[in-house]
């Protein structure tokens, strides 16, 4: 079952959110920038390789508007994520070096004289020097706020095809003047802020990526009449606005059941899987790392700018926001009682934290933090806590009564399909920051979500509830065979790990413990072998319909293997996501790599 290098996966996929890697040898390769597998990418995880329509418009853009030869671009879906960039490149400006950085908004043609409003820009582009790419790149990955492939092929044909402009704001400088200048809202850390959204309200539910307010332009029709009809689809962007309540509504747990559109739309139950919480404290982002970022530039704009906490080993990208937006943060990679012993002990002494952020369970290790303890120590020393459910989800697991944030990646499980990105982000109606929060977000959020990837979420979202019982029940069988394995060294699944009993302490009644578990051998030889035999679909990401494997340190922390060892994350260890297949069929997929692991050991 051999996959092709570099292909999308799952396979014959325009927008897939993954990549073939089929071999151990293949993943070393990419990470070291190997012709004979970088040639061949045509897709990748969205936020670390740039998908070719992304790459074509901002070749376009930069053709037109730049030097081709000595600067490139990096696209955002507005003025405030694209500030974010600026400010992040302008902060690792060489010193004495000249350093030309701008950015060009963009919008539909006007035939008035007044400029449009932030709300009715499709994309803003930031024009850089080429040699500074591997600083904008860290932004791309690290935020999540980066255009998705779908609103740059949508853009792509507007402008090519003339109607997608520049745009000045009407009564606004551009916004590479305004940053020049640093007013506040675009200064130092304070990223988040920009110009305020109304009421925080979905702004572009009936526009891909524009304002709902139908604008006239061109012969009088309406701007979502106008784009709906230039540039319209097999699913119609109409719908995106309502598409965006159903998932919030589900999000919120008022939708449970697998429904239709319109069935989601009629329901009005009421309150969500506590009381008092609806689809109104939802938020959702382009991202699961834009849920993240935002979470905490939204903390930092509600309760000031403090070192937050980042407590027990993390998905990458979440330590490295906390360490490269704001004043920084306190690392506790075990997330044992001793750290949090060390933890209060700092409390203790007058020290003051942002906020705690944590994973419930861990992403590769599956481990669970002591989050009621958390609770306590955030409760007397008053700081936020932030859990990322994504690995958990909360059809499992009910963390939200302990937290002020939930984020979550809606790219996983909640889409399943590995063909649209997305994130959320919720806030627990009883948290002691909740009505700060609220009012946060009605000054600062964007919503950003792309049209055509909130038609994909809530279709693809429908029959999440009986796919992950399904997953559950599959997973439990394969990590059972594996645990009994003498080939194996260590299976780390929230069952089976010591901190099982804070994970039951939040498992839902008729929960299960989730599709994902990483796996260690006795030696790497024994780890390539297994990996290479395992005949499933093989490249990153999870949560995904289909059983996906990756050998994670290498991919994840390449540069840092030493560094990821010492909390626990060996170099050979293969994390996998259980799909939807045959739970038998599976089970004898990995006894096939087992035996493979036997003739390494023999």
């Amino acid at each position: 079952m051999l996959q092709d290098i570099g292909g999308p996966v799952p396979p014959h996929t325009d927008h897939a959110v993954s990549v073939s890697l089929p071999t151990w040898k293949a993943n070393v390769a990419y990470e070291e920038g190997e012709p004979w597998v970088i040639n061949k990418m045509q897709c990748g995880y969205p936020r670390f390789f740039v998908h070719p329509v992304i790459q074509d418009l901002a070749r376009e853009i930069v053709r037109r508007y730049g030097s081709p030869n000595l600067e490139t671009a990096i696209l955002f879906p507005s003025p405030k994520t694209a500030g974010v960039c600026y400010s992040f490149l302008m902060s690792r400006k060489p010193t004495g070096e000249s350093y030309n950085v701008r950015i060009i908004d963009f919008g539909p043609p006007n035939r008035t004289e007044a400029g449009p409003s932030t709300a009715e820009l499709l994309l803003s582009c930031v024009i850089y020097p080429t040699q500074y790419a591997p600083i904008a790149k860290q932004v791309w990955q690290h935020t999540g706020n980066g255009i998705s492939s779908r609103r740059a092929e949508f853009c792509l044909n507007a402008l090519r095809d003339g109607f997608l402009v520049e745009r000045k704001i009407a009564g606004y400088e551009t916004t590479s003047q305004r940053l020049c200048k640093g007013p506040r809202r675009y200064q130092g850390r304070d990223s988040i802020s920009g110009k305020p959204q109304g009421n925080g309200a979905h702004a572009h539910d009936n526009i891909p990526g524009a304002a709902s307010a139908g604008r006239s332009i061109q012969d009088g029709r309406e701007h979502a009449q106008f784009i709906e009809e230039r540039f319209g689809r097999n699913l119609s962007t109409s719908l995106a606005g309502q598409a965006r309540l159903a998932v919030r509504r589900r999000i919120a747990g008022v939708l449970t059941a697998d429904m239709e559109l319109s069935e989601a739309l009629e329901d009005d139950s009421g309150e969500g899987r506590i009381a008092g919480l609806s689809e109104s404290d939802v938020y959702l982002f382009p991202t699961g790392m834009s849920s993240i970022f935002n979470a905490h530039q939204l903390l930092m704009a509600a309760k000031g700018e403090m070192k937050s906490i980042c407590f027990g080993f993390p998905y990458t990208d979440t330590l490295k926001i906390l360490q490269k937006w704001g004043p920084g943060c306190l690392f506790y990679g075990h997330g044992s009682s001793e750290d949090l012993d060390d933890l209060e002990s700092r409390l203790v002494n007058g020290e003051r934290f942002l906020a705690v952020f944590t994973e419930f369970p861990g992403n590769p290790l599956l481990k669970a933090p002591d989050l009621k303890r958390l609770r306590s120590l955030a409760d007397r020393y008053d700081f936020a806590v932030v859990v990322d459910e994504t690995v958990g989800n909360f059809l499992n697991i009910n963390v939200l009564p302990y937290t002020d944030i939930v984020v979550s990646s809606l790219t996983k499980v909640f889409s399943g399909d590995s063909n649209v990105m997305g994130g959320s982000a919720v806030l627990n109606p009883h948290g002691r920051y909740y009505r700060s929060l609220k009012d946060t977000c009605a000054r600062e959020y964007e919503d950003n979500l792309w049209a055509e990837d909130a038609l994909f979420l809530e279709r693809n979202s429908r029959d999440f509830v009986s796919r992950i019982d399904k997953i559950n029940h599959t997973t439990e069988e394969i990590t059972a065979m594996l645990e009994d394995s003498p080939f194996v060294k260590k299976v780390y699944y929230p069952k089976y790990n010591s901190s099982r009993p804070l994970y039951e302490a939040f498992r839902n009644k008729s929960g299960g413990y989730g599709g994902l578990f990483s796996v260690t051998f006795h030696s790497i030889e024994a780890a390539v072998a297994f990996f290479d035999q395992l005949e499933v679909l093989k490249g990153p990401s999870l949560g995904t319909n289909f059983t996906l494997s990756c050998p994670y340190t290498l991919l994840a922390h390449y540069s840092e293997l030493e560094w990821a060892s010492s909390f626990g994350v060996e170099l050979g260890l293969v994390r996998i996501s259980v799909g939807l297949e045959d739970a038998s069929d599976l089970c004898n997929r990995f006894q096939q790599a087992l035996d493979a692991v036997a003739r390494v050991k023999a």
